[in-house]
């Protein structure tokens, strides 16, 4: 984005392109904000791990919370991959809630940056169903972990040669994969931003998550200088109300200031709920919902 723009000016030319795409309400509405809300399937897990709401039920849930963009995990329908059948019938829940399907999020396909070569390799080619099944749902990404062993710099050259082996495949699909900070040297803000760079290609990015950066046990990253870093590669958001800093504090969520860092580096897409306590999903959902919310209206104000 023009940073001599001002965010009204953009607001107003979204607003123009969406009506000229001829959008249905909801996109349009979404439009003339800086940013759209989404939820993430993790929000739900508690939930549909006991059984209580069903894979199936998803999009349901969120419509009925007035969120319409599905982030997807790939452990609530980790056999179903390649079911085209079942596959259908999501879409088709999805479709009927009048919601958009967005990315998947993948864990337990192997180490992306595996030491040893082969495994990497297997690792690389195991997440290959996981393209196909998000180009089916109509989603533009998949998230992978960057997982690794060894040093600090090793480690990015082993997950760039993995992610870059992917996003090969994904080209083949017009498929993102990207990488959230999601524990590690992952969570090291200017480690992910180097890696992605190493990978050198257009279809990696990053899954920017404001709450994880915790390394290690010992070893937290400022939640605001990761985002600033990893927003430039992004292609996706992901929403927790709990930041870190350097020393292992962690502090509420201060919306304007991270939803400011968001959108000065240009993102007008969508930004994913991940936030479920215990025994108040929905209503741990809808806190932020409003939260975020509130710091659109005052955003689009400016």
């Amino acid at each position: 984005m023009n940073h001599t723009i001002s965010r009204r000016s953009f607001l107003q030319t979204s607003a123009l392109a969406a009506a000229g795409l001829g959008l249905s309400g909801r996109t349009l509405a979404g439009s003339h904000s800086p940013f759209k809300i989404s939820l993430a399937q993790w929000s739900l897990h508690r939930s549909l791990f006991a059984g209580r709401i069903d894979n199936l039920d998803f999009a349901k849930v969120a419509a009925e919370n007035g969120i319409y963009g599905l982030e997807y995990v790939n452990q609530f329908f980790k056999d179903k991959a390649e079911d085209q059948v079942y596959l259908a019938e999501m879409k088709a829940h999805a479709d009927g809630e009048g919601a958009e399907n967005i990315l998947i999020m993948c864990d337990g396909e192997g180490r992306l940056g595996d030491p040893d070569a082969a495994k990497r390799t297997e690792s690389v080619e195991r997440h290959y169903k996981w393209v196909t099944a998000a180009k089916y749902l109509g989603c533009h990404s998949i998230r992978v972990n960057g997982y690794s062993a060894g040093s600090a710099e090793e480690q990015m050259k082993l997950v760039a040669d993995g992610l870059h082996q992917l996003c090969l495949f994904g080209d083949e699909h017009g498929l993102n994969v990207i990488i959230e900070n999601h524990g590690g040297y992952s969570s090291n803000g200017k480690w992910l931003a180097d890696t992605i760079r190493m990978a050198d290609h257009p279809r990696a990015g990053t899954l920017p998550d404001f709450g994880n950066f915790r390394i290690s046990e010992d070893e937290t990253y400022d939640s605001y200088r990761g985002i600033a870093e990893l927003m430039p590669f992004a292609k996706g958001v992901s929403v927790k109300p709990t930041v870190f800093d350097d020393q292992g504090n962690t502090f509420p969520l201060d919306y304007m200031r991270m939803m400011r860092i968001v959108l000065d580096a240009g993102w007008n897409g969508y930004c994913g709920i991940e936030h479920g306590p215990e025994d108040r999903e929905i209503e741990g959902i809808l806190e932020v919902k409003a939260a975020l919310e509130a710091a659109r209206k005052k955003l689009a104000a400016e």
